[in-house]
C-alpha cells in the first residue's frame, strides 16, 4: 500500500515532470531523468500569435487617410479624428480589461474582444458619413484593440512567469509589431490595387480567425494545468474571480494617482504614444506620400520598422532584467527625440540610405519602452500592476489619440507635417528628464493598500 500511495502521489502532479517544472528556474525538478520546455513558455508563444493575430487592425488607420480623403471629401482632421477615438479607447479600456480578466479570465475577454474587433472592421465597408466611421473604426475597434491590448500581455506575464519577465514582456511586445510586418505589405497592397474596404474585411477575417485559437489553446493560469508559475519555488494556487472588476480598476487609479512615480510613468508613456502610434504609424505613410513616395514604398518602411522593433524590444526586456529601468527609458527616449528631429530633412519620393538609417534607428526604439515601463510597475505596484500599467497605457493611448488628431490639423493648416516632427522631438528630450527623476519604491506599495 506505501507503494502505492507514493506512486499515486508521484502521478498526481504529472505536469510537472513531463512539461517541466523547468528544473532550475522552471520549477525545481533537477532529479526528472527528461525534462521538457515549461508550460509558461508555450502560453506565451499562444499570446505571441494571438496578438500578431489581431495586429492586422492596427496596421490600416495611417494607410485609410488618403483614401477615405479622396472617396468622402472628408478633411484629414476628421478622419484623424476616428482615429484619435480609437486610440484613446485603446488606452481607456486597458485597465478595465485586467480587471475583467481577473474576473472572468484571459480566454473570455479576448475572444470577445476579438470579435468586437471583427464587427467594427467589417461595418465601415457599408458606411457613408463621418459619424459611422467614429462609430465603427473609433468605437467598436477601440474598445475591442483595448482589451486586446498590453495589459493582455501583462497579465500573462504577471500570472505564468516569476523570473524572466522582463524577457517574456519584450517578447510579447514585440508581437505587435510582427503583426504589423505581417499585414502592413499585405493590407498596402490590397488598398493600392482594390481599394480601403477589402482591406477593412481582411482585418475583420483575420480578428475572427484568431478567435477558437484562443479559446482552444490559451490557458488562464498556471494551476489550471497543475503547474507552478515559470521559476516559483512553491505551487501557486488560482486565484478566485474577483467581483466589481470596474470598482477594482478605479480603486486601484485612486490609490496609484497619490503616488509620484505614477504621474512620472504616465506622463512618459504619454510621450511614447505621441511620438509613435500617433505620430508614425498614423502619418508617417500619408507624410511620405506628401513627398511623392507611393503607398506601397511608406508602408513597407513600416513594415521594416516592425522587423526592428521586435529586435529591439526584445534586447529590451533583456536589459531590463539586468540593468536600472530608469536610465534604460531615458536612454530610448533620448535616441528617439533626435531621431525626429532629422525626420522633415529625410523624406523624399524614394528610398534613399539617410531614410534607411532612420528606419532601423527608429524601429529598435519603438516600443522598446514597455519592459522597463511594466518593470517599474511592478516595483511600485506589486500584485495591482497589470492594473496601474493599464492606467499608465491609458496615458500613452490619449497621448496618441492627441497627436493623431493635432497631426491632421496641421497637415491641414500648414499643408505639411514638419512642425509635427519637431515637436515631438522637444517632446521625448523632456520624457527622458523625467524617467531619470522617477525614484526606487518597494514591491507592493499601492498592492498593500487596494483590496
Amino acid at each position: 500500500m506505501t507503494q502505492t500511495a507514493d506512486d499515486a502521489t508521484a502521478d498526481s502532479r504529472p505536469s510537472d515532470a513531463r512539461i517541466g517544472g523547468g528544473g532550475g528556474a522552471g520549477g525545481g525538478n533537477g532529479g526528472v531523468g527528461r525534462v521538457r520546455m515549461h508550460r509558461a513558455w508555450f502560453v506565451a508563444a499562444v499570446t505571441f500569435v494571438t496578438i500578431i493575430g489581431a495586429a492586422a487592425f492596427r496596421s490600416l488607420p495611417g494607410l485609410l487617410i488618403d483614401p477615405l480623403h479622396q472617396e468622402f471629401d472628408w478633411s484629414r482632421g476628421t478622419i484623424a479624428s476616428a482615429v484619435s477615438i480609437n486610440l484613446a479607447l485603446y488606452g481607456l479600456t486597458a485597465p478595465f480589461a485586467a480587471a475583467l480578466m481577473d474576473r472572468f479570465g484571459i480566454r473570455r475577454v479576448v475572444a470577445v474582444a476579438l470579435t468586437v474587433i471583427a464587427v467594427g472592421a467589417g461595418a465601415t465597408v457599408w458606411m457613408t458619413s463621418a459619424w459611422q466611421l467614429m462609430l465603427c473604426w473609433g468605437l467598436l475597434v477601440g474598445l475591442g484593440s483595448g482589451s486586446m491590448a498590453l495589459a493582455f500581455a501583462a497579465t500573462v506575464t504577471d500570472r505564468w512567469f516569476t523570473e524572466r519577465r522582463g524577457l517574456v514582456s519584450g517578447i510579447l511586445t514585440a508581437a505587435s509589431a510582427s503583426g504589423q510586418l505581417i499585414f502592413l505589405p499585405l493590407l498596402s497592397w490590397i488598398v493600392s490595387e482594390r481599394g480601403w474596404r477589402p482591406a477593412s474585411v481582411t482585418v475583420a477575417l483575420a480578428a475572427l480567425a484568431v478567435v477558437p485559437f484562443v479559446w482552444l489553446l490559451l490557458r488562464d493560469h498556471p494551476a489550471d494545468v497543475g503547474l507552478k508559475p515559470y521559476g516559483a519555488k512553491e505551487f501557486v494556487p488560482k486565484p478566485g474571480p474577483v467581483q466589481g472588476a470596474a470598482r477594482r480598476a478605479v480603486r486601484v487609479l485612486f490609490s496609484a494617482v497619490r503616488t509620484g512615480p505614477f504621474w512620472l510613468l504616465a506622463g512618459t508613456f504619454a510621450i511614447c504614444g505621441a511620438s509613435t502610434n500617433g505620430l508614425i504609424q498614423t502619418h508617417f505613410v500619408p507624410a511620405a506620400h506628401d513627398h511623392g513616395m507611393p503607398i506601397t514604398a511608406a508602408a513597407s518602411l513600416l513594415a521594416v520598422i516592425g522587423v526592428f522593433d521586435v529586435l529591439g524590444t526584445i534586447a529590451s526586456g533583456w536589459f531590463t532584467d539586468r540593468f536600472d529601468s530608469r536610465r534604460l527609458l531615458a536612454v530610448y527616449y533620448a535616441f528617439r527625440g533626435v531621431s525626429l528631429l532629422f525626420l522633415p530633412i529625410l523624406l523624399a519620393p524614394t528610398v534613399h540610405l539617410p531614410m534607411i538609417f532612420f528606419i532601423v534607428f527608429y524601429g529598435l526604439d519603438w516600443v522598446a519602452t514597455v519592459p522597463p515601463t511594466m518593470a517599474l510597475c511592478r516595483e511600485h505596484y506589486g500584485q495591482d500592476s497589470a492594473i496601474v500599467f493599464g492606467w499608465v497605457l491609458a496615458s500613452h493611448q490619449v497621448g496618441a489619440a492627441l497627436v493623431a488628431f493635432l497631426g491632421g490639423l496641421a497637415r491641414d493648416a500648414f499643408g505639411r507635417y514638419d512642425v509635427v516632427w519637431y515637436a515631438s522631438g522637444a517632446l521625448c528630450a523632456a520624457a527622458a528628464l523625467m524617467a531619470l527623476v522617477i525614484r526606487r519604491g518597494p514591491v507592493g506599495k499601492v498592492g498593500a493598500t487596494v483590496a
